[in-house]
C-alpha cells in the first residue's frame, strides 16, 4: 500500500537512549565491527557496489537501510551501497529481475507469484524486511465489525490484487462488496463506516493529520495469512558474489538492531535527503509502529533481535500451499527451493 498515506510511513520513535557518552560510543563501535565481520579483510579492496531497489520512497519502513548507510556498517563490510527509492511503478521485481538493482524489498507474496510464471524471473529471497507484511484492515472504533466472519455483506476498499482477500473468502465463507483502492485515507476520515485496507505503519499518522482518532486493525496474520516482507536478489548476481551478499545481509541486520534500539536520528537525516516530504514527527511515529507491533523482531516468545531478517522454510511452505489452494499459483510450479534460501543469513 503506497502513496502519499500508503504503502509509505513505517519505522519508529526513539527507544533506548545511551546512558552516557561514553557507553554510546561503545555501542557503536562494537555495531560497526559487528555488521563489517571483518573490516580488516575489506581494507585495500575496491569496495563493491550493490544497488538497492527500494519498493516505495525514503521512509522508516527501509530504517535498516539507512541506519546501516549513514553508521558505516555497509562501507565497513567492503560495500559501496546505492540505495535508490520507490514509489508508484517502481516496477520492483522488473528493477532486480533485469540486473538494473542487484537486491530490492518486496513481499513475498508477489516474488512468489513472479516465480510462477511461465518465464520465472531469476530472483530469489534471502531475509525478512518484516516478520510479517504491515498490510492490516483498517476500521473506525466505532465500526461494529470486530471480527473477520463479521466482514461478510461489508464493503471494503482494498487493492484488488491482495491474495488476502480471496483467502478471507475462502476461509470464512464469506463475501463482500470490493471497491478499489484510491491510496488516500480522505474516504476512510470522512465515512465511519468504512473498512479500508491500509499499511499499518503509515496511514494511521496521516489518518490523524486529517483529524481522525487512531484506527482499529484486522490484521491478516491473525488469520493465518502471514506473508512476509522480504529482501530479494538476483540470482546471477548472488552467484557471482555470495561473500559480499552475505556481508550485505549482515550489515543490513545490524542496522536494523541499531535503528529500533538506538538513536535513530543517523537513518532519519538520510530519509530527509531522500524524501523531502519526511518531517521527525512522522518518522518517529512511524518507527514506534513497527517497534510496538514487533515487525521486524517478530512477536510471541521467539521473538527477539536473533530474529531479524529471518525467513523459514516452514513458513514460505504453508504460503506456498494457501496460495496453490486459491489457484493464485499453480500446483506444483512453485517450490521453497526456488523461493527462498537461507544461504546468506548470519
Amino acid at each position: 500500500m503506497k502513496s502519499q498515506l500508503t504503502h509509505i510511513a513505517r519505522l519508529l520513535t526513539p527507544l533506548v537512549a545511551c546512558i552516557a557518552l561514553a557507553a554510546c560510543g561503545k555501542k557503536d563501535s562494537d555495531a560497526s565491527a559487528d555488521a563489517s565481520g571483518s573490516a580488516a579483510s575489506a581494507s585495500g579492496a575496491k569496495p563493491t557496489k550493490i544497488v538497492v531497489q527500494l519498493d516505495w520512497v525514503a521512509e522508516p519502513e527501509h530504517g535498516g537501510f539507512y541506519q546501516a548507510q549513514a553508521k558505516g556498517f555497509f562501507k565497513d563490510a567492503g560495500l559501496d551501497v546505492e540505495l535508490i527509492p520507490g514509489g508508484p511503478g517502481a516496477a520492483v521485481m522488473q528493477q532486480v529481475s533485469t540486473g538494473r538493482a542487484h537486491i530490492a524489498q518486496g513481499d513475498s507474496t508477489n516474488t512468489l507469484i513472479a516465480l510462477s510464471q511461465d518465464e520465472p524471473v531469476p530472483v530469489i529471497q534471502i531475509a525478512a524486511v518484516f516478520q510479517n507484511d504491515p498490510s492490516v484492515f483498517m476500521l473506525h472504533d466505532e465500526n461494529p465489525v470486530k471480527t473477520f466472519e463479521q466482514l461478510d455483506g461489508q464493503t471494503v476498499m482494498a487493492r484488488p490484487e491482495w491474495a488476502f482477500l480471496p483467502y478471507l473468502r475462502n476461509k470464512y465463507k464469506i463475501d463482500f462488496k470490493q471497491i478499489p483502492q484510491n491510496y488516500s485515507v480522505a474516504n476512510f476520515v470522512a465515512d465511519k463506516n468504512l473498512i479500508q485496507q491500509g499499511y499499518y505503519i503509515a496511514e494511521p499518522y496521516h489518518i490523524i493529520q486529517a483529524g481522525g482518532k487512531m484506527p482499529r486493525f484486522l490484521y491478516a496474520w491473525d488469520a493465518g495469512f502471514d506473508a512476509y516482507a522480504v529482501l530479494v536478489a538476483n540470482k546471477a548476481w548472488l552467484a557471482a558474489h555470495p561473500e559480499q551478499a552475505r556481508a550485505f545481509v549482515k550489515a543490513y541486520i545490524a542496522g536494523w538492531n541499531d535503528y529500533l534500539t538506538n538513536d535513530p536520528t543517523p537513518a532519519h537525516e538520510l530519509m530527509k535527503q531522500a524524501n523531502d516530504k519526511n518531517t521527525d514527527e512522522f518518522m518517529m511515529f512511524s518507527r514506534q509502529m513497527i517497534i510496538d507491533e514487533k515487525l521486524v523482531i517478530g512477536r510471541g516468545p521467539e521473538g527477539g533481535p536473533a530474529n531479524v531478517g529471518l525467513i523459514t522454510r516452514e513458513r514460505f511452505q504453508t504460503q506456498i500451499d494457501q496460495l496453490e489452494e486459491l489457484n493464485i499459483l499453480p500446483k506444483g510450479k512453485v517450490t521453497v527451493d526456488q523461493a527462498m534460501t537461507t544461504d546468506y543469513l548470519p
